[in-house]
């Protein structure tokens, strides 16, 4: 599945596209430690986080990460917004809890 394929399923809302959304989510990776995420996100993941902030997007990015999913109602700054655009990352969000919305994402790669 595609970054794009994910963001027409409207399962999340988008906060912004990103410039690769052709690229393939190899799995979902749930972290809200900055530190571990950076070392163990694997390349491609669909990254589900509540930490809304512009150190997450440095991560995503270090780590490659195919997009970054906000859970819990979490929200990224105007500044971090900014950043994500400049940056091209995927950014999405949901309500659902974390595990939710991870299990969602696996589900639709695994069906």
């Amino acid at each position: 599945m595609t970054v794009q394929e994910l963001m027409n399923l409207e399962i999340f809302r988008t906060i912004n596209p990103g410039d690769d959304c052709e690229r393939q989510i190899t799995k979902p990776f749930c972290c809200d430690l900055l530190s571990v995420a950076m070392s163990r996100a694997p390349e491609g993941c669909a990254w589900v986080t509540v930490m809304a902030n512009i150190n997450t997007l440095a991560v995503a990015s270090l780590a490659d990460a195919a997009c970054v999913i906000l859970a819990e109602d979490a929200a990224l700054d105007d500044n971090s917004i900014a950043k994500a655009k400049q940056q091209g990352i995927t950014v999405l969000a949901t309500s659902m809890p974390v595990f939710e919305a991870a299990l969602r994402i696996h589900g639709l790669l695994n069906p």
